[in-house]
Parts: C-alpha cells; structure tokens; sequence
C-alpha cells in the first residue's frame, strides 16, 4: 500500500503525516518537495537517526496535503503539530505570553504599564521579559521618579478641566484632568523614560548631575535634593536590566543540550543591548542536533508577536531560508538566523549553552530524590566494580603540568556521595623529572598511602589520611591505572582503583577497571556524580598548578633584589598581598613591613622605580618612533 502511494507523490511543496497501525498520527513534517522527502524515509540504505528508523518501523501509512509554496507548508505544519501532538515531533508547551512594558505615545499624555498584549496602536513595547516581577518592579520604579498619568481617561478633546482623584493628592499624579499640566514638559520627561529603557540612562543621569550641581552652586537646595532623587531613581530602573553587550543589538540566542531522550533548549532575549531574560524547554525526544532545532524554531516563533532582527543558533538547519522570509513576512521588516563560528555571538551561544547543561542537570536530579539518588550510586558501584558494599570514602587524583615543569598532584575526596573539601590535599612533585605523569601519580599515591599509615601508627584522633578510600579515581586511561596498581599492590589495603576516560566533550562516558572497561549510564545519578567527581578534581588541580606557578613568578621578581630572600619575599607578599601593590608602594609603606629595614626598604623602592623610569623611557621612545 505504502510503495503504491510513494508512486503518486507530487513533486510540490506540502505538508505530510505519517500514521501508525491504529491510524493515529505519530509525526508531521513539511517539505519543499513532496516526492523526493517522503521517498527520503523508506529508502533502506539511508543513513537515519535513531528518531527516524523507530518511526519509521511504526508507520502503517500516510497522507499528504499539497500546499502553493513553503511559507504556507511550514504554517499548516504548525498547526497539524499543535493539533494532533504527533509522538514524533517537539511538543512545546502550551504558548504563554510574555509581559513588555508599554509607552501609551498614541495618548495625548503618554501612561507607562506592563502589558502582555502586544498590538500595532501607535504604542512603544520594550520587551518581552521573562519575570512579570522584574516588569512590575521597573514600572513601580518610573512612577516613583516620574510623575505620570495613571488613569485611562483620555483628554484629546480639551476636557481636562476635571476634578482630580485621589492619585493626585498622594502625589502619584501629576494630575493631567486639572488641565494646569504642561505638555511639552510631560513629554521630555516620557522620552526620557523611554531613552531609559532603551540603555541610555547614562546620558540623562550625567545631564541631570550637571544640573543638580549647578542648582548647589545657586544655593537652590531644594531643586538640588528633587534632582538628586531622580538620578537615584534612574539607576535603579536601570540596574533592573543587564547590559551585555556594547552595542545596542536585538537578538535570541538559542542553544541546546542533551542526555539521552532528554533535551533542554534554552532561548536568552536580548533587547537593545539588554539581557531581558532567558526562557527553559524541556523536551523528551531521540532526535539530532539539526533535527530538534529546526524543529524549535518553527514552532517558538509562530505565535511570537515580537520577533527579533537577528536569531543565533549553534548549527545550520535545514528550512533557515524558509523560516527566514516567513518571519520577515511576520515582522515586516529584515529577519536573519545566523551559525557563528567565533567572536562575541560564539561566546554568547556557549554561555547560553552552559546554562541549559545546569538547567538540564536540575531537571534530571528532580527525577530522583536524595536517597534514591544515592542508592542508585551506591547499588550501581557495587555492581559494576566488585565491591561487597556500598563505597563510604571515594578519592580521585589528577596531576597538572605544563611541558612537566611545575608538577603538580590534586586529591578530592567524597565521603558518602558528598564532598569533603576538608579532607583535600595537594602535592608538589618531587622526584619526577620532566612530564610523565604516571610516574607523578605513583608518587602522590604512595605518598598518600604513608601518611595515612603512619598516622595509624600514631593513633592521632584527628587524621589528616585517613580512613583510606575503598574507590580511587585517576584521571586517566589504562596506563594510569596500572601505575597505580603497582603501588597500591605493596600494601594490604583493600582499594579499587578505577581509570575515568572521557569523550571529546570532555564529559567521563567510562571507567576502566583491571578487568576491563564499564559503560557509564548517561542522564543517571551516577553519570552526573562521577562527572562531578571528575570535574572537581580537575578543577583542584589546575588551581594549585597556577598559584604556584604565580607565586613563583613575583618570588623570582623579588629576589633579584638585592638583600631579599625567601622568607623576606613571604614577608612582603603577606603584607602587601600583590606584586603590584609592592611595585607601587612608597619609602614609609615599605618601611612598615616587619623584617624590611629602612635600607632594604631603599633598594626594594630603587629597584621597583628604575624598572618604572625604563618602562616610561622605552614608552617615549615608542611615541617618538611613531
């Protein structure tokens, strides 16, 4: 039946469903041409994703609708998605409106209010934000700088010689009915606002600094304390929103992460420059990249009154054109979606991207509880690396170099499924030379081992090594671990050690064990424990590796001055926390230090002043080159 009707296929634009057994329909999708696409799906030797070959293993038939072009298909696929909810496709959340703040210019006297209709009436929309508490506190903040109108009574026909309400008497209006309001001065203070919310608060606060200071020097006191309030009330309206970036741009960035079926797509709005908000969708689907995107796309915008002139997304999709003349058509004016590969816009989508893996990863930690969270840990542990019970101390060890110089040794250690930040430790490397960190690791570890024997020896009641883990973790393959082996194998102790190998992501997908390699399970408790266990010690690591390597930096500074040794340099750094803060200190600061007499003091300043004349000499140089 299906290989009947594949026959007939149209080669036009239009819309086809697939359906199941029982005749529902379990996907929708568009195409430009009918016959070649829908062909597309039974072709045995295609390369489809895992979406696609389940799907297509449960159609039983289809339909198609023919449609006069593109921009008609992708609106009826919208709505037969809206419609029918195919198993298939991205289900979005019912649509919600979002608040904008409204500036009523097709009034005679302008009102400021938050509005979740957005309508073509003369009106100007800042907008939309994502927190309707944020909108109320904004509007709330105006009123109280600015005196506006705040009734909808409307005055273009000259009746305005009413009797005020009682706004007007708590000061909360200017008091518009009176008829005593001047327009051309209500006016000046709506355009400022509206340059407020625009991101130009600055030039109206450094204005009206001027005035307040010119009003002190005219002993104007009292319209000097009105002006100062204002500003006041200006950057408060004005810390409601973020700037982020330099120029004045209006954008979504939209960015994607995923684990297994479970997807999180997360949409920052950037309005004049300013970050407005970000909005969260949570998907449950097997489906690429490309695929869910596209697929976002369409249906995020379609009931989108306020579309913005530039869309940012991660990767190229396959309707970008399409999708870009129906916006553009939608807006009424230039609608681009564009693929960076580096710059600002690049460093925008990793942000974003970031943030959806920590919204991902609540959102998963949701579906277990704490104790369930942690028997799943526990019972996986067990199960996977051969231990008789569930693991109460766990360590991991990384080592950090840069071309071996500097080495260095991180320990982390988890005490039940937590970290304990007091029980981390760190190593200096010592008798390795050059870059070779399995033997580094066989260093830290036998290291780690004598002391927390010989503090079992001493019987101390509070131990810095002890108790030892029943899990090591090393940052490494297979030759970490069998290093280690050969040290942990001198000793009666009872521990497994484990090798974390990580993906091109630089995310732990296994561990390898003596015998053999296990599998982690993605988008689990203990995927993301794991994970956490490996980026912390990384973390750890590299810290320590960087503070040595600047503390040694400013140490070698220090002591080719003459009379400066080493425990004079700990001095110094202790009492002025900085290089720099030394370079700059004076005579009488340096004087002040313990341990620095005053001719110390004098080469130190000498030193510190010479390299400052060489610099300013070698900068007069540079200027007069030019």
């Amino acid at each position: 039946m299906i290989n009947e009707k594949l026959k007939d296929l149209p080669d036009k634009p239009g819309v086809y469903l697939m359906k199941n057994s029982e005749n529902q329909i379990i996907y929708v999708g568009k195409a430009k041409n009918l016959k070649n696409r829908v062909k597309q799906y039974f072709q045995k030797n295609s390369s489809h994703g895992l979406k696609v070959l389940s799907m297509v293993r449960n159609i039983e038939d289809f339909e198609i609708i023919v449609t006069d072009n593109e921009i008609e298909a992708l609106i009826l696929e919208y709505n037969l998605i809206k419609k029918h909810r195919p198993r298939y496709n991205i289900l979005l959340k019912d649509d919600k409106s979002y608040p904008y703040i409204k500036v009523t210019l097709n009034e005679q006297y302008p009102r400021v209010m938050m509005t979740r209709n957005v309508k073509k009436d003369g009106g100007r929309y800042f907008g939309p934000y994502t927190s309707a508490s944020a909108v109320k506190q904004t509007v709330e903040a105006i009123h109280q700088t600015y005196k506006l109108k705040v009734c909808n009574k409307k005055f273009d026909n000259g009746n305005n010689n009413q009797r005020p309400c009682l706004n007007y008497y708590i000061h909360r209006c200017p008091g518009v009915c009176t008829g005593t309001v001047d327009r051309d001065e209500y006016m000046r203070s709506v355009g400022e606002i509206i340059e407020i919310l625009k991101g130009k608060d600055k030039i109206i606060v450094d204005k009206l600094s001027r005035d307040m200071a010119e009003a002190s020097v005219k002993l104007d006191f009292e319209t000097a304390a009105k002006l100062r309030d204002q500003i006041q009330g200006i950057k408060a309206i004005g810390e409601k929103q973020k700037i982020i970036l330099d120029i004045y741009s209006d954008q979504d960035v939209v960015n994607y992460t995923a684990e297994g079926k479970d997807i999180c797509i997360q949409v920052f709005n950037i309005r004049d420059g300013k970050m407005l908000g970000r909005e969260t969708h949570m998907i449950e689907l097997d489906a690429s990249g490309e695929d869910v995107l596209n697929q976002f796309v369409k249906q995020f915008y379609h009931s989108r009154s306020m579309i913005p002139k530039e869309i940012i997304i991660p990767q190229d999709i396959e309707d970008r054109e399409t999708i870009e003349t129906w916006l553009r058509e939608k807006k009424g004016s230039k609608v681009s979606i564009t693929v960076p590969f580096k710059g600002d816009k690049k460093k925008l989508l990793s942000m974003v991207e970031e943030n959806a893996k920590i919204a991902l990863f609540e959102h998963l930690n949701k579906k277990f509880n704490k104790n369930q969270a942690e028997s799943f840990c526990g019972k996986w542990l067990v199960e996977n690396l051969g231990l008789s019970e569930y693991p109460q101390r766990i360590e991991s060890y990384d080592i950090s170099n840069i071309s071996g110089k500097d080495a260095v040794g991180g320990m982390v250690v988890f005490q039940g499924f937590k970290s304990d930040k007091k029980a981390y430790r760190r190593f200096r490397i010592k008798s390795v030379e050059g870059q070779d960190d399995f033997a580094s690791t066989q260093e830290i570890i036998f290291r780690r081992i004598e002391r927390g024997l010989r503090e079992m020896g001493k019987k101390e009641d509070k131990s810095s090594f002890l108790p030892f883990p029943q899990v090591i973790l090393l940052d490494g393959g297979l030759g970490h671990l069998n290093a280690a082996k050969k040290i942990v194998d001198m000793y009666d102790l009872d521990i497994t050690l484990c090798g974390m190998v990580k993906n091109d992501k630089h995310k732990l997908e296994k561990l390898v064990i003596e015998r053999g390699v296990v599998e982690i399970p993605p988008a689990t408790p203990i995927y993301y424990f794991l994970n956490e266990i490996s980026e912390e010690v990384h973390r750890f690591a590299v810290e320590y590796h960087r503070k040595l390597r600047s503390d040694g930096l400013k140490v070698s500074e220090l002591s080719k001055i003459q009379g400066i040794g080493h425990k004079r340099q700990r001095l110094l750094l202790e009492h002025f926390r900085s290089l720099e803060k030394i370079k700059r200190a004076d005579l009488n600061e340096l004087k002040k230090v313990k341990g620095i007499d005053s001719r110390t003091a004098e080469s130190i300043y000498q030193y510190f002043k010479k390299d400052s004349n060489n610099a300013d000499s070698d900068k007069n140089k540079e200027e007069e080159a030019h």
